[in-house]
């Protein structure tokens, strides 16, 4: 039988983090190798007393065992423990990491579209679907790269399309499955490297979906807003969607702008255009075949797995 994991470096409430790790539970996954970046955090204990789950936390002696200090970058970070998980002893067949507002979603079991996999497959990538900001369970499909995929964006977010990846606050990159036992595979935040090969041997797993809850309310948004900014998936280094010759501005160079411009209000609009689960943006992603419904149900499923938790 197929069996898969995954890893994540985690920085959330202890209620969080167990429901993320009880909905992949729920989904098959045999073995969750858990980095807790803060090392006092309450999940350790739920988390340790689980038999699917290898919890670390991320003090002074784990990051001394991996090399030196503490990584002021969390992508570091990030990196680091997920290529410390793959080099442990072999438990799993295929092994993922993923971080914890993301959730693998399929109709099959997700072990099985990976046996189905031919052995020569080393690499497999999970896209992204983004959620809308409401009530959950609406999320918007991701846009194949190709000759089309500006004029659908464009259609979607009149006002804000030409800057806006693939019509995603967010990553369009996903995730990457990699079959254990490659020697010296460096994992990154959405590739691996066998030396200096990228993503060996790498096929779509297109039955599978990453639902990826980026941003739930306005207010949580605007909560992460400053800090994905500065150093995290807004920052200045990442590049805009269309050239820079064509207009393009990157997302840091668009929220400064609008910012400066008219403040907390356009930013509320941009919001409100791209992200919120209304009916007018539900309508326009099904004209286009890309609004997709799912039900997480996380708090249902942490109770099942966690019933004794409670803070």
């Amino acid at each position: 039988m197929t069996t898969w994991g995954l890893s994540s470096t985690i920085l959330a409430p202890a209620r969080e983090i167990l429901r993320f790790v009880a909905y992949h539970i729920e989904s098959g996954a045999h073995r969750l190798y858990i980095y807790l970046d803060d090392p006092d955090s309450d999940a350790f204990a739920p988390l340790k007393a689980h038999p699917k789950i290898r919890v670390t936390r991320c003090d002074a002696q784990h990051w001394q065992k991996l090399g030196g200090k503490r990584p002021e970058k969390h992508q570091v970070r990030q990196s680091r423990n997920a290529t410390h998980a793959y080099a442990r002893r072999t438990e799993v067949d295929w092994l993922i990491h993923m971080d914890a507002d993301e959730f693998l979603v399929s109709d099959a079991p997700v072990a099985d579209a990976l046996a189905a996999l031919p052995a020569t497959v080393q690499t497999a990538r999970v896209r992204p679907m983004e959620q809308l900001a409401g009530e959950g369970r609406h999320f918007k499909a991701f846009v194949p790269n190709g000759p089309d995929r500006a004029q659908i964006v464009n259609r979607l977010y009149p006002n804000y399309g030409p800057h806006i990846k693939g019509g995603f606050l967010s990553h369009v990159a996903g995730k990457l499955f990699a079959r254990t036992g490659l020697e010296g595979l460096d994992v990154r935040i959405h590739n691996v490297f066998q030396g200096k090969v990228m993503n060996p041997a790498e096929v779509e797993l297109d039955q599978v979906d990453l639902a990826h809850c980026h941003a739930k309310t306005w207010e949580d948004w605007l909560s992460s807003y400053r800090y994905r900014l500065e150093k995290g998936s807004y920052r200045a280094e990442l590049a805009p969607a269309m050239p820079r010759e064509a207009g393009g501005l990157s997302l840091h160079e668009l929220f400064r702008f609008i910012e400066a411009d008219s403040g907390e209000a356009g930013l509320r609009a941009f919001y409100r255009e791209v992200a919120e689960d209304s009916a007018d943006l539900r309508a326009r992603l099904e004209a286009q075949g890309l609004l997709r419904t799912h039900a997480l149900n996380l708090d249902e499923i942490m109770t099942r797995h966690f019933p004794d938790f409670t803070t």
